[in-house]
Parts: C-alpha cells; sequence; structure tokens
C-alpha cells in the first residue's frame, strides 16, 4: 500500500492555535481605537452627554426644512443619552480575562454622577428639556427660583427633579456597562468535551 501523499487532517490543536492567532490578530487591530484609560473614557462619554443634553435645548422644529427630514433632533438626542455608558465601557483597554473587575462596576455610577452634575448646570442656565419635545417653557432654572406665575419653581421641585434624574441614569448606565462588558468577553465560558479535544466556547 502507497503512503498517504494527502495533506494529512490538522488536529484540534493545530484548529486551536490558528484561531487563537486570528483571534489576537483581529483584537490587536480592534484595540486601535480602544486603548484608553478609565478617566478618558468617562470624560468622553460626558461629552456625548453634553452634546444631548444642549440638544434639548434646540425646539424640535427650529431646523430648516431643508434640513429638517434629515436630522430627527429627537432621536438624535434620545441616542446621544443612551449612548455614555456603552461607549465608556467600550473605550476602556483591559486584559484579556478581565469582565467586571471593581473599576468597571463603578464606572456606571461614577458617569451617571458626572452626568446628572452636568444636567444640573444645564438646567439652571438654559432650562429643563424634555427628552422628546425640546425646551421647557421659562428660560434658565436660577431665573425661575424667585419668578412668579407659572413659570416659577421652587428649589425643592428643581433637587427632585435632578434626584430623579441621578436614580435614572445610574440604573441604566449601570446595567449597559455590565452587559457592555459582558458582551465583548463573552456571556459564558465553559468547555467541553472533557479530554484532549476540548473546546472552550
Amino acid at each position: 500500500m502507497q503512503p498517504d501523499t494527502m495533506r494529512p487532517e490538522q488536529t484540534p490543536e493545530t484548529r486551536g492555535a490558528q484561531a487563537e492567532t486570528l483571534r489576537r490578530r483581529s483584537k490587536r487591530q480592534s484595540r486601535l481605537w480602544r486603548r484608553t484609560t478609565m478617566r478618558r473614557a468617562i470624560v468622553e462619554g460626558l461629552a456625548i452627554y453634553a452634546v444631548a443634553r444642549l440638544l434639548g435645548t434646540i425646539a424640535p422644529g427650529a431646523l430648516p426644512d431643508a434640513l429638517y427630514p434629515l436630522i430627527t433632533l429627537p432621536l438624535l438626542r434620545l441616542v446621544l443619552t443612551f449612548l455614555p455608558p456603552i461607549w465608556a465601557a467600550m473605550r476602556v483597554v483591559s486584559t484579556r480575562r478581565e469582565k467586571m473587575s471593581a473599576r468597571f462596576w463603578r464606572l456606571g455610577p461614577l458617569l451617571a454622577a458626572v452626568c446628572t452634575l452636568l444636567d444640573v448646570a444645564v438646567a439652571l442656565v438654559f432650562g429643563d428639556t424634555t427628552l422628546l419635545g425640546g425646551p421647557v417653557p421659562g428660560g434658565g432654572d436660577l431665573a425661575r427660583f424667585g419668578a412668579q406665575g407659572p413659570f416659577a419653581l421652587s428649589p425643592g421641585t428643581f433637587l427632585s427633579g435632578e434626584l430623579k434624574t441621578f436614580f435614572l441614569l445610574l440604573v441604566y448606565y449601570t446595567l449597559a456597562v455590565v452587559c457592555t462588558r459582558l458582551a465583548n468577553g463573552g456571556f459564558l465560558r465553559f468547555t467541553m468535551p472533557a479530554g484532549d479535544g476540548r473546546v472552550t466556547l
């Protein structure tokens, strides 16, 4: 019998090594835009939230008629409002095995806190806004504290509204960071079957 001159079939170890090489190469390329610190990721997330918050001070019908069908301010603001925790969680460089360390558990609450402080500053100067309806009539909240009539605003009402904003951001931002990190590293890691031919999923 003549020896088999065909190309030998790859073993599981060979296929695993090739897959690992391709994965590392792809990871090096994808990390090109993700290599940043936690502090910078928070600053970038805050900048995104600032754009969303300032867009809320523009009335939905303020755009020219030629641009309004192409740019929907409420939809754009909605996307930018929910984007900061996802962006920040993806921007932070981490080790291959790191999914949810203590710093990522702190990322959501910390980002929610700084975004709420920004919301306070914008509300005092430019006024409150609705999520999809644009600015609330009456101007800046700081001027409304001493006003009379329908646009009057008490400090207690202002603080209550900002606490609600912080609570909503805290819940969503924390969940968004956790889900983003788990999705980025894989929700589950287990090995099957036992033995030399085991594969890690």
